[in-house]
């Protein structure tokens, strides 16, 4: 086994189950995938569509692994869509400790008859059954999005809210997904990046290490930089290597008020760590007195405080996906040629 400060802080291109040899026992804080869900997307290195057991037999190498690199006081996520989640959650009951399923308010196409699949699923596992690092989160109150009013009523007991907000469940139905291509990379399944920003927070500390296996075109990896943790994040296809690596040169660990790391989003602080709340009061205008919270925001004194995004812009080849459909009888025989062209796209992305 290597040290761990090799890996950290880079992204390495190569098949996560033969990296994944290097990486010693117990050394990393924070364990996220968001593998391909073997819904036949197009991605540039990997055959998404695999026969149900070969999927799953490779998911068990890999969730292994994950634990197994993890620390005692370590936590373990694995996002996908419930179907799969509940074969992983057999597979991590065997290594590690059940802590939540967390869901995300991500409605998707219609499935015909059927109930409409409306959100995604992480689940959330501790290394050890005691001793796992979790923090309490809080986000801000839910209000109308007119009139500005909180959505839930509260009665009599709006003078004992907290001033920013209600602590984070496990249902997070304020985060949704990346829907205009402006805002996403050249990748077919992208997650939003102040979804991985709570999960941060919610598991580490400033220095931890945070790994993605997939790392795609290293939304984790930016998240644990801005946030002050330590990344390594595990690539297969090159190019996704390669925006990864230059959108992460102008990534600095600047998303903090004061001395606390915090998540922004459309320029509003979108999630905090509880405990951090003494440190970052000072940094707002809450409504006084208390009660009037019902129709007056807590906001952020001073704009200046967001930190300054900066536009990444980027070339990739493009890649084009060629599919032939035969008739074979009774069975449709379905083959899948990649063909990249030397056509070169240029894409702007914000970090």
């Amino acid at each position: 086994m290597s040290d761990i400060t090799k890996y950290t802080n880079k992204i390495i291109q190569g098949d996560c189950l033969k990296i994944f040899k290097n990486i010693p026992d117990n050394s990393v804080d924070m364990t996220f995938a968001d593998p391909p869900f073997n819904l036949k997307k197009n991605y540039r290195s990997y055959k998404d569509r695999l026969e149900f057991q070969e999927y799953l037999d490779w998911c068990e190498k890999w969730i292994s692994e994950m634990v197994r690199v993890t620390k005692p006081t370590g936590s373990i996520f694995i996002h996908n869509i419930p179907k799969w989640l509940t074969y992983y959650a057999s597979f991590l009951n065997e290594f590690a400790h059940f802590k939540h399923w967390i869901s995300w308010d991500a409605p998707t196409a219609p499935m015909g008859k059927s109930l409409q699949p409306s959100n995604y699923g992480i689940l959330f596992y501790g290394k050890s059954e005691k001793g796992t690092k979790i923090n309490e989160l809080r986000y801000p109150h839910k209000r109308d999005r007119k009139q500005g009013f909180l959505l839930k009523d509260y009665g009599g007991k709006k003078d004992k809210l907290h001033p920013f907000g209600p602590l984070v469940s496990d249902v997070f139905t304020d985060i949704h997904r990346i829907k205009h291509n402006k805002k996403r990379d050249l990748h077919p399944c992208q997650l939003p990046i102040h979804l991985m920003d709570r999960l941060i927070l919610l598991s580490t500390d400033e220095n931890d290490i945070v790994l993605d296996p997939f790392s795609g075109t290293g939304t984790t990896g930016i998240s644990a930089k801005r946030l002050g943790r330590k990344y390594i994040g595990l690539e297969l296809d090159q190019e996704y290597v390669n925006i990864s690596r230059e959108k992460l040169e102008y990534v600095e660990p600047n998303y903090k008020l004061g001395e606390s790391f915090v998540s922004f989003y459309l320029k509003n602080v979108v999630t905090i760590r509880n405990k951090d709340w003494n440190n970052l009061k000072e940094f707002f205008y809450i409504p006084e007195p208390m009660k009037t919270i019902d129709f007056a925001k807590t906001k952020l004194k001073d704009k200046k405080l967001l930190p300054v995004e900066k536009e990444v812009v980027y070339k990739v080849e493009e890649c084009r996906i060629h599919t032939d459909k035969l008739n074979g009888g009774k069975k449709i025989i379905e083959t899948v040629k990649l063909d990249y062209s030397n056509n070169i796209k240029e894409n702007r992305v914000v970090v």
